[in-house]
């Protein structure tokens, strides 16, 4: 039995048959897809899984063989970790490490529970706002809050990529031009 333990970077990206991003494997579920010729390796990850008879590199990204229609939600989902992806696990109003999520209009007031309206925040100026707007107290958000959008986030959710996929990902920061 080949050793496929999880590693930092145990996750491979699958693409469609396009070469559009899918969704994110294990790597024992991308060597299987390969090894079926369900997919195609497009890059190799670190390292080489060995079994009696073979030696495959470990896929990064693979490539399905054949086209897979997957209806997309418009929307990615709200959850709890997602929020402190979003909002970089730092507190929305004094950018200190974030632990809890705060309501910028509070529920209690007629607040809706929202990407627009939820950010990270510390839990010292999660317990300060209390039920108060942040207008009320004199803050202001580092940030307006906002539904992520593109790519990445629909495919990742909230896991961090892996710097390989940028290709595939649309992670690349764009180039400045020299004057």
């Amino acid at each position: 039995m080949p050793d496929i333990r999880p590693t930092a970077g145990s996750g491979a990206l699958v693409l469609n048959a396009t070469y559009e991003p899918l969704c994110v494997v294990s790597v024992r579920r991308a060597a299987i897809l390969v090894l079926s010729a369900k997919a195609v390796c497009v890059a190799d990850g670190e390292g080489i899984l060995h079994s009696a008879r073979n030696a495959l590199p470990v896929p990064s990204v693979v490539r399905l063989t054949r086209y897979v229609r997957v209806p997309y939600r418009a929307h990615v989902g709200l959850s709890r970790r997602a929020i402190f992806a979003r909002d970089g696990w730092r507190c929305a109003y004094c950018r200190g490490p974030a632990e809890t999520i705060d309501h910028v209009f509070p529920r209690s007031r007629g607040g809706r529970h929202a990407w627009e309206n939820v950010v990270a925040a510390c839990a010292r100026c999660n317990h300060t706002k209390g039920d108060k707007t942040p207008a009320e107290l004199g803050w202001r958000l580092h940030h307006l809050p906002a539904a992520p959008k593109g790519n990445a986030w629909r495919v990742l959710g909230h896991r961090a990529p892996d710097p390989r996929w940028a290709d595939w990902l649309d992670l690349r920061e764009p180039e400045v031009e020299a004057a």
